[in-house]
């Protein structure tokens, strides 16, 4: 059967990034994406302009929808909307037992706008405790508590800590597994200006590898190397931070 991703994340007008970019992911990595859609945004490769949550019952509802009729082999969350939804998407979630989570703590847009208040950064609890690996970048794992050992002790989950925020040519990105197993991959830093939704797409093709039953390590070592490709690919639109290449997999 075709994997089956479930994915909870706010929408993106300029399709780089957000459920845009994660159906496009999905697609081409040969899964089926299904939505539940928490935020509407306004926005382009200069920022976000506007920003409208949906309600929590509409997007449980959209979880229940999906749930009960085609069925999930993996889940990924990225932008959660609001501190209430995020307890409504755990206490939803917390019933689909053996269903790997990717969780994409979203805090803020690649132009630097934020997309989580501080309420609905600390309601990530709930969801970090349930998924199967969370993937900040060094910001947000700054403003998780910085301690990545500490939150995987807390949350039982493994944690994929992105690099690309650092200075260095090359990137680092560092897994550290409940056992304390890490796993680290190196790759020379693309320069480019077109890397809106890389966050979202790795996410989003992580959760296709376990939906289709890779194992972790795998699912990221597939992901990273389709991210790399979009960046590569990356069509040269807008004026700021433009969206990446979404090419089918080779």
């Amino acid at each position: 059967m075709i994997p089956r991703v479930l994915i909870i994340a706010g929408s993106d007008s300029g399709g780089g990034a957000g459920i845009q970019a994660d159906l496009k992911t999905v697609a081409m990595l040969g899964g089926h994406g299904m939505t539940a859609i928490t935020a509407i945004t306004a926005q382009n490769t200069l920022g976000v302009t506007a920003v409208e949550p949906v309600s929590a019952a509409m997007v449980v509802a959209q979880i229940d929808a999906v749930v009960s009729d085609i069925g999930v082999d993996a889940v990924k969350i990225g932008m959660i909307g609001s501190a209430a939804t995020a307890h409504a998407v755990a206490e939803r979630l917390a019933a689909l037992a053996g269903v790997p989570i990717v969780f994409d703590p979203v805090m803020a847009a690649t132009s630097g706008s934020m997309l989580a208040d501080p309420d609905t950064i600390a309601a990530f609890g709930k969801l970090m405790a349930l998924a199967r690996v969370v993937t900040p970048n060094l910001p947000e794992l700054a403003a998780l508590g910085g301690d990545p050992m500490a939150l995987v002790a807390r949350t039982g989950a493994a944690f994929l800590i992105k690099g690309g925020h650092a200075e260095s040519a090359e990137i680092l990105d560092r897994l550290i597994a409940p056992d304390g197993r890490e796993t680290l991959w190196r790759d020379a830093r693309i320069e480019t200006r077109h890397s809106h939704g890389t966050g979202c797409t790795l996410a989003s093709a992580i959760a296709t590898g376990l939906a289709a039953g890779m194992p972790l390590d795998g699912a990221i070592t597939r992901a990273r190397a389709y991210v790399r490709r979009a960046l590569l690919n990356a069509p040269g639109l807008g004026a700021g931070h433009g969206p990446m290449g979404f090419l089918p997999e080779t």
